[in-house]
């Protein structure tokens, strides 16, 4: 895990100095609203719909155990006893007051973390698979790439002030996308080419939003030394091209579309051939360093026979395994998926006392490592199997054992109209009652995996676009409606999903997904079947008859 050097301490002690002086401003009214705006987007200060939002940056998901208990310490002491953990891969605090941020941010200098670049027009947080390091499929661990993009585009001069924001992603599997890549201004695989180098696939122009895109592979191979001079190009490109007269066709994606990616692409080469000779943003030996911070820690031999016994006796034991557990390179390790996702519950909140918990899980069986996946849950990336019923009790304990990885109720949501400013429509309400009906059926597992995405407004921060079921709450008219599309795709077949049709009321929405999945049910033609592989097979039409039975029924 990496940690601050010198170097990155005396920075960050200096813009939180700096920040410290620009709220005593903004209190004591030398500054007004729009004059600090501009400088409190810059340290991920949001003004929501009821309170100040701070939201804190979790560079590519990884987290220690002392780092999640100082996000715990946070919760408890400047908001009210949660956070919220959201699909970037951050968290967000939506109750702190102005005059305690300038605290919380210095509390986070403490463990080498902040709040830098998590808004505004400028590259956000780097994200990265969850499972970075651990996977068995990946090529390579894409964390210390991540790290030195996210060095390189830290208070860069040139990109302080894009059309728009520009976030960037990292993925060591390109066969098993668990990033979301290819919906990311930039997305990177790591890949090996004949010769059996690593380098990087570049992907451009994705974004979701009131325009979703799936993005374009801009480049087949890039090498290691070359990728920062790369990614300079490309965004130099865009920060040049990028629409300023329009907020709304201001991104990349736009950017690409209006031009074509042939054009960007010899816009691109052209720009790097330029600035490739005198690029001083590489260094061989920095990341290097780098990656010895992200060194595998030292696996441990054990019996697996507790654990085999637990998993024989314990019939919720292993509905837990079964559903929350991904496998790991070494066979005698896993990879623990922490649901934040309980029945009727806020998808993505912890409370400081489960921060507490897991923090100490970590430290205790998970070699002091903890990572925030994109679809709002937490993750031990390496534990022992024979550790597996110590860690299944602790977590029942804390009320944090739900055994949903995958499935319905593991719903992606944004705060929505309960917190954001920009929000038409309710998101949580409509998430917690969706997992709590299938929860009253009993027929999660039946069902299969399937992923619900929901958003509260056209800016799609809930990625609804990319759901196998996507829900997009609207204003019509002072009412909340919500539109349903169905086939959505986040992996490395991505796609966007097809609207269904007319909207639904908010107290029509959940019957609709129950009749969508009870016509998957009827139509799939084996248990073994998904829901994403029926919707393949049948098409949209097919389940338009389910959606919408009035029609069905005027039909007939």
């Amino acid at each position: 895990m990496y940690q601050y050097n010198e170097f990155d301490s005396a920075f960050l002690a200096e813009r939180n100095r700096q920040f410290r002086a620009q709220v005593e401003r903004r209190i004591d009214g030398s500054l007004t609203e729009d004059e600090f705006r501009p400088l409190r987007l810059m340290n991920g200060l949001y003004l929501q719909l009821h309170a100040y939002m701070l939201r804190v940056a979790i560079p590519y998901g990884t987290l220690s155990s002392d780092q999640m208990d100082t996000l715990a310490v946070l919760a408890e002491k400047w908001d009210k006893g949660y956070g919220h953990f959201t699909t970037r891969q951050n968290i967000q605090y939506n109750w702190p007051k102005l005059k305690d941020v300038p605290d919380m941010l210095d509390e986070l200098a403490k463990v080498n973390m902040h709040a830098i670049q998590t808004s505004g027009n400028t590259i956000r947080n780097v994200t990265a698979d969850h499972f970075s390091g651990a996977a068995a499929d990946e090529v390579a661990d894409p964390r210390p790439i991540a790290e030195l993009i996210r060095q390189w585009s830290t208070d860069h001069p040139e990109f302080q002030a894009l059309p728009r924001k520009f976030k960037i992603a990292v993925s060591g599997a390109i066969n098993n996308d668990r990033a979301v890549i290819k919906a990311h201004d930039i997305g990177i695989y790591i890949v090996e080419n004949d010769a059996g180098e690593l380098g990087y696939q570049i992907v451009v122009g994705g974004g979701l939003g009131r325009t979703p895109m799936i993005g374009k592979v801009l480049k087949d191979f890039v090498t290691q030394e070359d990728l920062l001079s790369y990614l300079e190009a490309t965004v130099s490109v865009w920060n040049l091209l990028g629409r300023r007269d329009n907020k709304y066709k201001a991104r990349i994606k736009i950017t690409v579309h209006e031009h074509g990616i042939e054009e960007i692409q010899r816009r691109v080469e052209e720009r790097f051939a330029l600035i490739r000779p005198t690029f001083q943003g590489f260094d061989v030996k920095l990341l290097e360093e780098i990656k010895e911070h992200f060194a595998s820690p030292a696996f441990r031999s054990a019996s697996t026979d507790a654990y085999e016994a637990a998993y024989n006796a314990d019939p919720l034991f292993r509905s837990w395994v079964d559903t929350n557990l991904a496998a790991h390179k070494q066979d005698d390790y896993a990879i623990v998926t922490i649901s934040l996702k309980k029945h009727g519950a806020t998808p993505g909140d912890a409370s400081a006392a489960q921060m507490r918990v897991m923090a100490d899980i970590a430290r205790n069986y998970a070699h002091n490592e903890l990572r925030i996946s994109h679809e709002q849950n937490v993750i031990l990336p390496h534990v022992h199997k024979s550790d597996l019923p110590d860690i299944y009790a602790a977590l029942k304990e804390a009320d944090l054992h739900t055994a949903n990885i995958g499935l319905i109720s593991d719903i992606i949501a944004c705060p929505g109209m309960d917190y954001c400013a920009l929000a038409t429509a309710r998101s949580i309400p409509v998430a917690e009652q969706i997992a709590e009906r299938f929860d009253e059926l009993k027929i999660e597992h039946d069902i299969g995996h399937v992923q619900i995405k929901i958003s509260g407004c056209i800016n799609a921060c809930g990625h609804h676009h990319v759901g196998h079921i996507g829900i997009l709450g609207l204003d019509r008219a002072g009412v909340e409606n919500y539109q349903i599309t169905l086939g959505g795709d986040a992996t490395n077949t991505a796609a966007v999903g097809q609207r269904v049709g007319p909207g639904f009321a908010y107290d029509e929405i959940v019957p609709a997904i129950e009749r969508i999945i009870e016509g998957y049910l009827e139509m799939r033609e084996s248990a073994d079947e998904t829901f994403i592989e029926t919707y393949r097979r049948v098409g949209l039409d097919a389940f338009k008859g389910y959606i919408y039975p009035e029609a069905r029924a005027n039909a007939a």
